[in-house]
């Protein structure tokens, strides 16, 4: 009964209407949202999305990467992603002689395409609910959750190993939904020959640097393009010379036709991770310690970074890459705890449990969000610590170089990680108990008397590196990761049932899987909005505003004299850039086609709102914005900046 019930829920969840334009949805479902999808402006079918028999728009699109989105835009393998998403392999091949972050990359022809060694993309071949399978032979009263566990894993892969009989590149995973209440199948093939072939100066790619980071109005080129080679075959092999452009079943139509305010639009792409239905001891934890410390910590990190790279422009290519991964986080971090603070959602969520708590009386669903509360205020400390020792001393490089025979010296300069040694070392003293730091820390705490004394002995001697290394390691993940792994399982646990009891209690109420890094359906609207009193958004940017930030005496801001002229020569004032709309987005997101009505390419997902990024955890279909790539500006850049002409000419394009 109680499986027919949660069935029944789940099927309920997703047929009810939707609250504005939140969601994340499952292709293979897309047939019970494609009546809301028509109602708010699309034109094609649900087969036309997603199907197993036919080519269809799920074909055209890839998990680029280990996290982030491609789409194929020619019958020739050739792939548009975002410029952050490719450019730790631009920086890869860059150098002082060959600075291709800072002054572009375009292979004149395919002998230039550049190879790219460990980069992957994956087709999704087909995705399935196999909850019924994944559950087979469990018995709820006989079995403990350990058992039950193993039996999952049992069931989950045997599945995975019947899907990729066969070979030829094919990969499988067995994904819980709803915290395990539902099960699903996804297989892909992975393809292993991947190719740069063109990337715009970062003047152009990163335009604005992290000053404009997650914020609006923005007008960053935020594109690469590479292109997936396979054998002769079209099946996924190892780089060649001999290998020849992938066949894609599907490839997406360019519309040039533009957008505007009110245009039904959709996001098909891999976004990373939500968490919608959490507790609110979470989203305290999360606004009021996690965000805050985490993003002083960095803080630290990033101004330390800055420093050298503005002296050096071979120190500015070598941490160029760090630089960004580090301050994306940090950046998105701030944007989400003053959403979370300025919306009130600890209270809010508070709230929304005391109702749940009373609807639940009686019921076995009583007290649940108690339990919640108790595990969070167990967890929260560990959980802490967990994730101070991954802000602080983990990431100093010297420990890493001191243990990893494979560390890129390449990328490494000592100066920047002696002063972060000491920054992040004297950090985590400071900020945590002695209770969590390892017996040898204390010991050398005492011996040495000062970080710098400890950081000159650690930096002169590979065996004292290799110590304090081991020692900081192997506490970490014997007497923190094992406790805070027990309590998440116990928080997991219960949210299983929560989950089922928050459908129970709100019926009308639209649930959609959290995000998980699988491919989902996400749709909306061009629009603007009101981050402030008086303050209202127009969704699309144009070359003007680009103009107007140009500064040559900074180097985020520092436009190719090339794109000046353009401007100066007249006409293309109103060139556009981004453009803005209600797409329920998040990381993984990165380099997701946005598609219109018809299903055509109309931009590249790469960012959100800064007032917006709680999103993860809250989504405010009035503030909650998605950021885009206008095609347009993409296909400018390549013929006018790149002279890459020759690439429009593999293109399908529309309108």
């Amino acid at each position: 009964m109680k499986k027919r019930f949660l069935l029944a829920a789940l099927l309920l969840a997703v047929l009810q209407p939707m609250k504005a334009d939140e969601g994340m949805w499952l292709p293979a479902l897309i047939s019970q949202r494609i009546g809301d999808m028509q109602a708010k402006g699309l034109r094609i079918s649900a087969e036309e999305i997603y199907s197993v028999n036919q080519a269809s728009l799920k074909d055209a699109v890839v998990l680029f990467g280990s996290g982030c989105t491609g789409e194929l835009v020619s019958d020739e393998g050739l792939l548009f992603t975002n410029h952050h998403c490719g450019y730790s392999f631009i920086q890869r091949h860059s150098s002082v002689e060959h600075d291709y972050l800072k002054d572009g990359f375009w292979a004149l022809n395919r002998s230039e395409e550049l190879p790219n060694p460990g980069l992957t993309v994956r087709f999704l071949e087909r995705m399935e609910d196999v909850t019924a399978a994944v559950l087979k032979g469990y018995k709820p009263a006989k079995m403990d959750e350990e058992q039950r566990q193993a039996l999952i894993k049992k069931n989950s892969d045997k599945l995975k190993a019947d899907a990729v009989k066969g070979g030829n590149g094919l990969k499988a995973s067995v994904e819980a939904l709803y915290y395990g209440n539902q099960y699903f199948l996804f297989v892909f093939r992975e393809y292993r020959d991947v190719r740069l072939v063109g990337a715009p100066p970062s003047s152009i790619g990163k335009f604005g640097g992290e000053t404009d980071n997650w914020m609006w109005p923005r007008h960053t080129g935020d594109f690469s393009i590479f292109r997936i080679y396979a054998g002769a075959d079209n099946m996924p092999a190892d780089y060649s010379e001999a290998n020849v452009p992938y066949r894609p079943k599907k490839s997406l139509k360019i519309s040039r036709a533009g957008v505007k305010e009110g245009d039904f639009t959709f996001v098909y792409g891999c976004p990373g991770s939500t968490q919608e239905y959490v507790h609110s001891a979470l989203v305290d934890y999360v606004a009021n310690v996690s965000d805050p410390e985490k993003i002083a910590l960095r803080t630290t990190r990033l101004e330390l970074m800055k420093k050298h790279m503005t002296q050096s422009q071979k120190v500015r290519i070598q941490y160029s890459s760090k630089y960004a991964g580090v301050a994306n986080a940090w950046k998105k971090w701030q944007g989400e705890e003053k959403g979370l603070r300025k919306n009130n959602i600890v209270k809010a969520k508070q709230a929304y449990e005391a109702r749940f708590e009373e609807w639940a009386r009686g019921s076995r669903y009583e007290g649940i969000t108690d339990r919640l509360t108790q595990l969070y205020a167990a967890r929260n400390p560990l959980y802490r610590a967990y994730e101070y020792y991954r802000e602080s001393v983990l990431t100093i490089e010297r420990l890493q170089k001191a243990v990893n025979p494979r560390f890129n010296t390449k990328d490494y300069y000592q100066p920047i990680d002696e002063e972060i040694f000491v920054a992040m070392m004297s950090a985590f003293d400071k900020s945590l108990d002695d209770v969590y730091k390892p017996p040898y820390f204390l010991e050398k705490r005492a011996q040495y008397g000062s970080m710098e004394a400890w950081k000159d002995a650690v930096f002169a001697d590979d065996n004292e590196a290799k110590a304090l290394s081991d020692a900081l390691n192997d506490h970490f993940s014997t007497a923190i990761v094992p406790p805070v792994n027990q309590l998440n399982q116990s928080i997991n646990l219960v949210y299983r049932d929560y989950m089922q009891g928050q459908m129970e209690f709100e019926r009308e109420r639209t649930f959609y899987p959290d995000a998980n890094l699988t491919l989902r359906v996400a749709y909306g609207h061009v629009e603007g909005y009101r981050p402030a009193d008086a303050i209202y958004y127009r969704p699309v940017s144009t070359l003007r505003g680009i103009i107007e930030k140009d500064n040559p005496d900074i180097f985020d801001y520092n436009i190719p004299q090339t794109l000046r002229d353009i401007y100066a020569q007249g006409g293309h004032e109103n060139q556009p850039v981004c453009f803005l709309a209600t797409n329920h987005t998040t990381g993984g997101n990165s380099g997701s086609p946005v598609l219109n009505a018809d299903g055509n390419l109309i931009g590249i997902n790469f960012d959100r709102v800064w007032e917006g990024t709680m999103s993860d955890l809250a989504f405010d279909p009035e503030i909650c914005r998605n950021i885009s790539l206008d095609v347009r500006y993409i296909l400018f850049i390549i013929k006018e900046i790149g002279h890459a002409d020759y690439l429009l000419d593999e293109m399908n394009f529309v309108d």
